[in-house]
């Protein structure tokens, strides 16, 4: 698997019932396209003396957009004196400075760096009182009209499918009004509020019939966790219960989605049903698979009539015979299989041994950056304790403290641990006071949404820290080969994180200098729904390419797992570590040791289990698939792909 860039793919939304959409290598290719897109229309519309009306969205998925809408104001001029925006939604109730406002969000990303009239923004008001809201709504509908309606709307989308805050249910004819959050999206938002009891019941929202009559509708989807409701609306029927599927009907509605949200699609799944296909080695692995667990046998006992009666007649002319295809997949997928990640020392080698990862040299250094303090021992656990064991020098990096995902009664409980050890043993001193009165005006009283101050952010990066060590000894690791990096992206003391800077590469560059590894390990799941491990990969690649030139790095692998929220599919996996069920049990104590996140975690996703619930099943579970596959049968895999460079 390549995380280069590619060519952009794209299907006209030209048939009946079905939406246009563009497939982009990455979020940040995606969404300098929208951008250019926006510019375009506001220069044209700035020509002509006319205002450029944008409909606009918070969140995580529209941000490189105004990114790089800020770089155009910058660096060459683009001008938004003549553009009137309209948002599409706000929490009710919600004050305007909040940490989950969207007007602060709008203003943070994006507003407070451009040359806009004030006068021009508009963002539903999160502070009206019930009886205010119906008479707001009207008149905000009104003010859109008034605008000329909206040239361009940009829009997210969550795993229901909703729009805006437009649930399930909602009506094509609806307009801006007020709305009660259902469940799955609370429960989504509860990582931003700190918990879902924090999270609003209510929020005011542009109905869908005021979307559906922009002009333009871009929707963005990024990462894997929205591959099956992008697949859903794009090659479902309409159904108001996925009220994104009401786009079918705008005939100026696209998609903007990068490969992963782009993994479900059929073309993507099964491209050679969609028409013609170059049979190249990656392609007939992902169709033989495929046709594997679609008649539930295993590769080699796959017929002839198998590849004619599920379409892989193409295929099957090619090569001549299923024999052969089976053949080639079957090594190919058996090659993957190692128990010796960074290959074999001279005396482990014996005759007949396939060629192991590496073997040139033993043992190896190995860099392991772990976005937060666990990534390290929830994804690849099983495989430190290999590598440690069998002898590399095995270093971890985490890239952020994780200072966020601590609840406050574990900070308290660890504070006044602080205190009374203090008091105990007598010891005293001012600073020991000022901490015990900083904890109690910051976390005793302190508001469920409220940004922690420094000093309970240190105490629950160190606890995040002490975590970590623990887990780390349980795989062998010693402690002098931890390196708590604490970019400075992550350290704003809120879910959203600032953006990347040079110092955040730097520092992964120095370290990376410093080690020298053979092998580097990095988390490449873009799951993440709050993107933070979608940034820390970014800063890898970035330093990646800074080293490029240098000795080491030209013969350095750079492995990617994936973390806590899914595994690589099996047609992706390049190297598989079989774990026996005393290596599970093991991971699953490193797993333990990190208490803040057990039981119940502070962002939880989607999936409700614990991580070592969650990754021992994901682990399970590609073992059993490679054993359906027909390769020999293990209690659990680890999967890796490798990094493709440019």
């Amino acid at each position: 698997m390549s995380f280069q860039d590619s060519n952009v793919t794209e299907r006209d939304g030209d048939q009946p019932g079905s939406i246009a959409f563009r497939i982009f290598a990455d979020s940040k290719s995606a969404s300098s396209a929208v951008a250019t897109e926006i510019a375009s229309l506001i220069r044209t519309r700035a020509s002509q003396g006319k205002t450029c009306v944008l409909g606009l969205v918070a969140g995580s998925s529209p941000i490189d957009v105004y990114v790089e809408l800020v770089r155009m104001h910058r660096e060459e001029g683009l001008s938004f004196a003549n553009v009137t925006t309209f948002n599409l939604d706000e929490y009710l109730p919600m004050e305007p400075d909040g940490p989950q406002s969207y007007v602060r969000f709008m203003n943070e990303n994006l507003f407070s760096h451009i040359d806009m009239r004030p006068e021009n923004i508009h963002i539903p008001d999160g502070t009206l009182a019930t009886e205010q809201v119906a008479d707001f709504c009207r008149r905000y509908e009104g003010m859109i009209a008034e605008a000329g309606g909206i040239d361009i709307q940009v829009l997210g989308i969550n795993r229901t499918g909703h729009i805006g805050f437009n649930e399930p249910g909602s009506d094509l004819r609806s307009r801006t009004r007020m709305i009660t959050l259902d469940n799955v999206t609370r429960t989504d938002a509860a990582s931003d509020f700190f918990g879902i009891e924090n999270v609003p019941r209510r929020a005011i929202t542009m109905g869908v019939g005021t979307i559906m009559e922009a002009r333009r509708i871009l929707l963005l989807a990024f990462g894997d966790n929205k591959a099956s409701i992008v697949a859903r609306t794009i090659e479902g029927g309409v159904d108001p219960s996925v009220p994104a599927t009401f786009l079918q009907l705008h005939d100026q509605a696209e998609f903007i989605i990068d490969s992963g949200a782009a993994s479900a699609l059929s073309h993507v799944i099964a491209p050679w049903s969609c028409g013609d296909v170059v049979w190249d080695r990656a392609m007939v692995r992902r169709a033989v698979i495929g046709l594997s667990q679609e008649v539930g046998k295993p590769i080699l006992m796959l017929t002839d009539a198998h590849y004619n009666q599920h379409g892989l007649q193409g295929l099957l002319a090619e090569y001549g015979s299923a024999y052969e295809i089976n053949l080639q997949v079957f090594r190919q997928l058996q090659a993957t299989i190692t128990g010796w990640p960074a290959g074999k020392p001279e005396h482990a080698k014996q005759a007949g041994d396939r060629p192991s990862v590496g073997d040139d040299v033993f043992p190896k250094r190995i860099l392991a950056f772990s976005p937060h303090p666990d990534d390290d021992v929830v994804s690849m656990g099983g495989t430190l304790i290999r590598l440690a064991g069998q002898g590399h020098d095995v270093h971890v990096a985490y890239q952020t403290s994780g200072n966020i995902a601590v609840f406050d009664d574990d900070a308290l409980r660890f504070a006044d641990f602080i205190t009374q050890y203090c008091e105990e043993f007598s010891i005293s001193s001012p600073r020991i006071d000022e901490l015990d009165s900083a904890i109690t005006q910051s976390l005793r009283n302190k508001d469920p949404n409220q940004v922690d101050s420094d000093e309970v952010r240190r105490i629950k990066g160190l606890i995040r820290r002490g975590e970590a060590i623990a887990g780390a000894r349980v795989c062998g690791i010693p402690e002098e080969k931890l390196h708590f990096m604490n970019l400075p992206f992550y350290e704003t003391g809120r879910v959203q994180k600032g953006h990347v800077t040079e110092k955040d590469v730097q520092l992964t560059v120095d370290l990376m200098r410093e080690i020298q590894p053979h092998q580097i390990y990095a988390a490449g799941d873009l799951s993440d729904p709050h993107g933070t491990h979608r940034t820390c990969l970014d800063i890898i690649f970035k330093a990646c390419r800074e080293c490029q030139n240098d000795d080491w790095m030209k013969s350095c692998d750079v492995w990617l797992y994936r973390g806590a929220w899914q595994e690589w599919g099996p047609h992706e996996i390049e190297m598989a570590v079989p774990l026996s069920p005393q290596e599970v049990d093991k991971k699953r104590v490193a797993i333990f040791k990190h208490e803040s996140q057990k039981d119940r975690a502070m962002f939880p996703g989607s999936d409700m289990r614990e991580f070592w619930q969650r990754a021992e099943a994901r682990n399970a579970d590609t073992a059993r698939v490679y054993d359906a596959l027909g390769m020999a049968q293990y209690q659990a895999m680890e999967g890796f792909v490798r990094w493709k460079r440019d």
